[in-house]
C-alpha cells in the first residue's frame, strides 16, 4: 500500500503541502519530470521539493491538489477558471497524462466566454490581479477583454470607437469577433438593469487594477496620445478619482498600487481633454485629479495651456489648488504659470485682463496669511500681470497688509529678510497706513 503523504512541497516559500507523489504525477507532467530527475540525482526516495513563482501561491496550489485528489474533478467558476488554467499550464496538466485533465476542462469552460454575463467577465478579469503575468502571457486577459468590449460595443457611446479599433486590428479573428458584436442583440445581462445613464459601466470597471484598464484602453486604440474619446476620458477621470482614495489608504486586504502605476492612465486622460469639451472649472477639476499621479512635463504643460487660455472664466475657488510639498498651503507656482500663459495669449482684450486682475488680487489676499509663503512668491503673483490689468493697486496693498500683520506677530520675523521689491511695496504700504490713521483721527 503506497504511503499517503510521501512528498513535502514548498510553494513559493510560503506554505508546505504534504501530498502523494503518484497522485500528483498522474495529472502533472511537471511534477512527474521533477520527481524522476530528483530520484536520478539522489538515487534515493525524495521527500521534499520546492516550487517558486507558482500562480496564485498556496491558494492556487491547494485548488490543484484538490483536483488531483478528487479524481480529476473540481467545480470551475468564472472566478477561479483563470487561476486554474494558469496552474494547469504551469504544471503541464495535459491530455497526455489523463483524459479530461485540468487544462482541457478550463479551456472548454473558457470557450463559452462569449455567453458570459457582463459581471461574470469583470469577476474573471478581477481574479487575474494577483497572478497577472501568467494570465496575460497565456492570452487569457486579452480574451476576456475582447468579450468585455463586445458587451461595451452594445453601448452607443463607444460602439464607434470599438468598431474602429477592431477594423484596424491585424488579427482576422479579432476583427470577426467585433463584427459579431456590432450586430449582436443587446441582452438584459449586457446592460445595467434600470439604468438610463450611458455611463452605467463606469462604476463596474473601477474594481479592475490599472494594468488591466490599460490593456482595455489600448485594445480600443485609445491609449496615450491616441486618445480622442470624450467618453473614455470621463471614465478615466472617474477611475482615477477612486484610485486616489485607494492610494491614500485602501481597505484591509486589498491590493494597493503606487501612484506611478496610474501614470499612464493619467496621461491618457489628459490627451483626451479639449477646450471644447471642458469648462474652465472642469479643467481645474481634471488638474486636481491627475496631478498626483506623476504626469509628464508635456501632459502638464498641455493642461496648463488650456486652463491659462481660459483664466478669465476662473473663480477664486478654482485657483486655490493645494500644494504638493511643504513650501506652502497653495500651489502658487501653478497660478504664476497660468497668469503668464493668459497674458501671452492671443486676442487678449482689456476687459478680460482687468477681470483677471481683480481675480488675482482676491487670490493674493487669500494666500497672504500662509506662514510658509515667501515674499518672492507673493510678489511673483502680483507682478505677473501688467499694470494695465489694474485700475489701482489697492488689492495688492491689502494683501501686503495681511501678509505683514500675520508675520509681525511671529517673534522670528525680521524686516531685514524682506526683498528690495517688498521694501518698495512696504514703503507705500506705510504711507497708506499713516494716511488711513490720519483720516480716522479726523473723523
Amino acid at each position: 500500500m503506497p504511503q499517503l503523504c510521501d512528498l513535502a512541497i514548498h510553494v513559493n516559500g510560503q506554505q508546505i503541502f504534504f501530498l502523494n507523489q503518484k497522485i500528483l504525477s498522474a495529472y502533472s507532467g511537471k511534477f512527474k519530470k521533477i520527481i524522476r530527475q530528483e530520484k536520478r540525482k539522489s538515487q534515493i526516495k525524495i521527500s521534499s521539493i520546492g516550487i517558486d513563482n507558482f500562480p496564485g501561491g498556496p491558494d492556487g496550489f491547494e485548488m490543484v491538489s484538490r483536483f488531483c485528489y478528487n479524481h480529476g474533478e473540481i467545480k470551475i467558476t468564472v472566478s477561479n477558471v483563470v487561476l486554474l488554467h494558469s496552474c494547469a499550464v504551469f504544471l503541464g496538466m495535459t491530455e497526455n497524462l489523463s483524459t479530461g485533465n485540468l487544462l482541457k476542462q478550463t479551456e472548454t469552460f473558457l470557450d463559452g466566454v462569449i455567453d458570459w454575463s457582463w459581471h461574470d467577465i469583470i469577476a474573471s478579469l478581477k481574479s487575474c490581479e494577483s497572478f497577472f503575468t501568467y494570465s496575460d502571457t497565456s492570452g487569457l486577459v486579452e480574451k476576456l477583454i475582447f468579450s468585455l468590449m463586445e458587451k461595451l460595443a452594445q453601448n452607443s457611446d463607444i460602439a464607434t470607437l470599438i468598431a474602429s479599433s477592431s477594423s484596424s486590428s491585424s488579427s482576422p479573428e479579432t476583427a470577426s469577433r467585433f463584427r459579431f458584436s456590432s450586430s449582436a442583440k443587446t441582452t438584459p445581462e449586457s446592460t445595467k438593469p434600470g439604468s438610463s445613464s450611458k455611463q452605467w459601466w463606469f462604476d463596474d470597471l473601477i474594481v479592475l487594477p490599472p494594468m488591466i484598464i490599460e490593456k482595455v484602453i489600448a485594445n480600443m486604440g485609445a491609449y496615450g496620445t491616441d486618445n480622442n474619446s470624450l467618453i473614455l476620458t470621463r471614465f478615466l477621470l472617474h477611475y482615477l478619482k477612486n484610485a486616489e482614495l485607494q492610494c491614500k489608504g485602501g481597505a484591509k486586504g486589498t491590493v494597493l498600487y503606487s501612484r506611478a502605476d496610474y501614470a499612464g492612465l493619467a496621461s491618457t486622460a489628459v490627451h483626451g481633454v479639449s477646450r471644447n469639451s471642458f469648462s474652465c472649472r472642469g479643467l481645474f477639476s481634471v488638474l486636481r485629479v491627475v496631478s498626483g499621479f506623476g504626469l509628464s512635463r508635456d501632459c502638464r504643460a498641455k493642461l496648463e495651456k488650456l486652463i491659462g487660455a481660459m483664466l478669465d472664466q476662473a473663480t477664486l475657488d478654482d485657483l486655490l489648488v493645494s500644494g504638493h510639498d511643504d513650501r506652502g498651503v497653495f500651489d502658487v507656482n501653478l497660478v504664476i504659470r497660468l497668469i503668464r500663459i493668459f497674458v501671452n495669449g492671443d486676442f487678449l482684450s482689456p476687459q478680460k485682463l482687468k477681470k483677471v486682475g481683480r481675480l488675482i488680487d482676491k487670490y493674493l489676499c487669500e494666500i497672504s496669511p500662509d506662514q510658509n509663503l515667501k515674499t518672492s512668491k507673493l510678489l511673483g503673483v502680483a507682478e505677473s500681470l501688467p499694470d494695465s490689468a489694474r485700475d489701482c493697486f489697492d488689492g495688492v496693498y491689502r494683501a501686503i497688509d495681511i501678509y505683514l500683520q500675520v508675520r509681525i506677530k511671529n517673534p522670528f520675523f525680521h524686516f531685514l529678510s524682506l526683498s528690495s521689491k517688498m521694501v518698495k511695496y512696504l514703503m507705500v504700504w506705510i504711507k497708506r497706513r499713516k494716511k488711513r490713521v490720519k483720516q480716522q483721527k479726523q473723523i
